[in-house]
């Protein structure tokens, strides 16, 4: 069967002397293999000030605290993302305060994000879902006149870019994530990207145990709490050798995205996610919009390619009850959501046989 995800992982003849040099170097844990990564990161996507964690959602969790997030806070968020963008706000005792999707990306809508800002709101959190990046200038004005933070969520949108900036870049924080099937993978992992150094050496003692790394422990005075967030030399040594293939990764992403936008526009019945003229998608999976979605999603996997929604809308979730209201766009979105194979593994054969499936459906 065609994979929804796959992942990927360099020839092995690259990949196996970089972890055999850091496994047999006796260092380990953080050191300068996750330092080499943070710097050739940040310089190769165009995000400021890159901190390695241990996965995109140790990242946020360490995004919405260095944002003030605190008990009773709320946090504005969107449903149609996976469960750790919202149970992350939960780690911070805050309430998540649901705001609704644009139907044709899915993506949250910054009409309502504005509508639901209360004086107890002290973060928007933007996922680029699937890939296809928020309305982000949108959300930076309303994150500015109200003075809160706005945090990107940028797990499924390695890759992309807004007005030609790296993704990541626009809000007070980003953050990304290198779990198994993500664009690029480290085995697990991830990194948050901090527009204000301020916040550097706050965030580095936060993925430390409240500590930094470097200073003696008979030295150290802890003052606020921290947590086993940080990075590996292992994952650093793993990522440094992925950074070295993400270009082809990510090109290929999209180019199937674009055939495939270009198809489905003369397929009746047949609609695709759109975004923000002035960003560009990287395509993690693609998402096909349809009346017959639950039909299309048939006759694909009957055919041998993975074709789901993927994920539930975390409003449904028993866990956020409390943040129960109406979500039309969510509704309209998620019954016509389809996702569809669209990474590196979909040679150009396989993806015109997708279409045509999709055609003859």
């Amino acid at each position: 069967m065609t994979p929804i995800v796959k992942v990927f992982f360099p020839p092995k003849e690259e990949l196996m002397p970089a972890l055999e040099k850091v496994l047999y170097s006796g260092q380990v844990a953080e050191g300068q293999y996750v330092y080499e990564f943070e710097e050739k990161f940040g310089k190769h996507f165009n995000v400021p000030n890159v901190l390695g964690m241990s996965s995109g959602t140790a990242a946020l969790h360490a995004a919405l605290v260095l944002a003030g997030v605190t008990s009773g806070d709320e946090v504005i968020s969107t449903p149609m993302t996976a469960e750790p963008t919202n149970t992350s706000i939960l780690y911070c005792g805050a309430k998540v305060v649901w705001a609704d999707v644009d139907p044709i990306s899915g993506n949250i809508d910054p009409e309502s994000v504005r509508q639901n800002i209360t004086p107890r709101t002290k973060a928007i959190v933007a996922v680029h879902y699937a890939g296809y990046p928020v309305r982000l200038a949108e959300l930076r004005a309303i994150a500015d006149e109200f003075g809160v933070a706005l945090i990107e969520d940028c797990a499924h949108a390695l890759g992309s870019t807004y007005d030609g900036k790296g993704i990541g870049s626009i809000g007070d924080f980003g953050l990304f994530s290198f779990q198994a099937i993500k664009h690029m993978t480290t085995i697990d992992g991830g990194v948050l990207s901090i527009a204000d150094e301020k916040h550097i050496t706050a965030a580095k003692k936060f993925r430390w145990f409240g500590m930094l790394k470097g200073v003696p422990r008979t030295e150290v005075d802890i003052q606020s709490i921290g947590y086993k967030y940080n990075m590996s030399n292992v994952t650093g040594a793993i990522g440094l050798v992925q950074l070295d293939h993400i270009n082809s990764i990510l090109d290929k992403h999209k180019s199937n995205g674009h055939y495939y936008d270009q198809q489905f526009s003369s397929i009746a019945g047949i609609d695709f996610a759109r975004c923000d003229p002035h960003a560009e998608p990287s395509y993690w999976l693609y998402t096909l919009l349809s009346d017959h979605s639950t039909d299309i999603e048939k006759a694909l996997n009957a055919a041998g390619v993975a074709a789901s929604k993927l994920h539930k809308p975390n409003n449904l979730h028993t866990i956020f009850s409390d943040s129960k209201k109406p979500l039309p766009g969510l509704d309209a979105f998620y019954k016509r959501l389809l996702h569809i194979p669209c990474g590196w593994w979909v040679s150009d054969e396989e993806r015109q046989r997708i279409v045509d499936i999709i055609k003859r459906g």
